[in-house]
């Protein structure tokens, strides 16, 4: 059910004129081709510095008789994005009947600021998905992403407590010294590699003490990635693989590509996995069972830890190892939209809808059947 003042806000809205509102990052650009494509209107709110890709490259405009171009039909400019959380800023996008779609950026540049408890009680504006799973992503939180996956049965990396654990490789996530939203990693396979490769990386500036009293230490899955890009549609009450697809990262993916004479003269560079872009990945086929069956299961457990669950778009970030059998080991969750438009470029959303359906047209096209049938609601808190 949802709260009264989000139903309240949603009683108000004219029907026909939502509006679907995004961070002016991360994947804003896929949200307002999504609201475009389904005859949404689209509003993204920027950042001073950061707005012209949407104000200039990709507003919608005519072009004589090229007809529309573009897909953002509106920009709203703050002076940082955290600033969405003023009353006034609050106003003006319930005065637009938007829906708020959540991305990655969202999250992290409001919690620069804001606890998860401020951000949830701060939107007054109904939000796409469930705006409580949010902090699930946060390794910080009770009840995280770890704590669905085990409650879930989804195998995922086994972890170590302490340095003096390690007995196998294994990979360290600490928070990063100078960039907050970012991890600095590392590899290593017991408790002396553990200190040398830290003391490293605190040479480098891009760890800390504190970071790495807070690090993760986690068993090192090998085989290629792969995130599964999920969508649980509460209209239509099923499980939808939108798309597959994995990263591209500074500078590992640099590091991969160096000859093998120059690998020694590489050693000392600290890997940085900081997001790059995102690239199709297909999956075997025989696979695809137990890639929904993780996905059925994380949508069950979700609804249980935190109804009503997922709504939407969330992503289960794989590692396939080698077998027999082969198998996928989770060692992270996106509970929201990704941050890859590629998805649309595997086959998976054809093979359902007929044509390839990207995830911002998705949820545009969740939008407008909850509004065809009254059941909007079912779709926000």
């Amino acid at each position: 059910m949802l709260e009264p003042r989000i139903a309240t806000a949603l009683g108000a809205y004219k029907r026909s004129k939502l509006t679907l509102c995004s961070i002016g990052s991360h994947s804003a650009l896929e949200v307002a081709y999504g609201a475009r494509r389904q005859g949404l209107r689209s509003l993204i709110v920027t950042a001073r510095g950061r707005e012209q890709t949407y104000t200039r490259y990709f507003r919608r405009r005519t072009a004589g008789d090229f007809g529309a171009l573009g897909c953002v039909d509106r920009v709203l400019e703050l002076e940082t994005f955290a600033d969405i959380l003023r009353p006034e800023v609050q106003q003006t996008l319930l005065d637009s009947a938007a829906l708020f779609v959540p991305n990655r950026s969202f999250e992290v540049y409001l919690h620069e600021r804001f606890t998860y408890d401020e951000i949830e009680q701060g939107m007054m504006v109904p939000i796409f998905g469930n705006r409580r799973l949010l902090r699930a992503e946060e390794r910080d939180e009770p009840g995280n992403q770890y704590a669905l996956l085990a409650r879930a049965g989804i195998r995922h990396p086994r972890t170590f407590q302490a340095p003096a654990e390690i007995d196998r490789l294994v990979m360290v996530k600490a928070p990063h010294a100078v960039v907050g939203f970012e991890r600095a990693f590392f590899l290593c396979s017991s408790a002396a590699e553990y200190d040398a490769q830290a003391q490293r990386l605190i040479g480098a500036g891009m760890l800390d003490e504190a970071g790495l009293k807070a690090a993760r230490i986690e068993e090192y899955a090998l085989g290629p990635s792969v995130n599964l890009n999920f969508f649980w549609s509460p209209i239509l009450g099923e499980l939808e693989l939108l798309g597959t697809d994995t990263r591209r990262q500074t500078n590992l993916d640099g590091l991969r590509s160096l000859p093998p004479s120059q690998l020694e003269a590489a050693a000392s560079i600290p890997v940085r996995m900081e997001e790059a872009g995102h690239i199709a990945a297909t999956l075997l086929e025989s696979m695809l069972e137990k890639a929904f069956e993780l996905g059925e299961r994380f949508v069950a457990t979700a609804r249980e830890a935190q109804p009503p669950g997922a709504i939407g778009p969330f992503a289960l970030q794989c590692v396939i190892v080698a077998g027999p059998p082969k198998d996928f080991v989770v060692y992270d969750v996106s509970l929201r939209i990704p941050g890859s438009p590629g998805t649309r470029y595997t086959p998976y959303s054809a093979y359902r809808w007929g044509r390839d359906v990207s995830v911002g047209e998705r949820i545009a096209m969740e939008v407008v059947m909850a509004r065809k049938q009254k059941r909007l609601e079912e779709i926000v808190t």
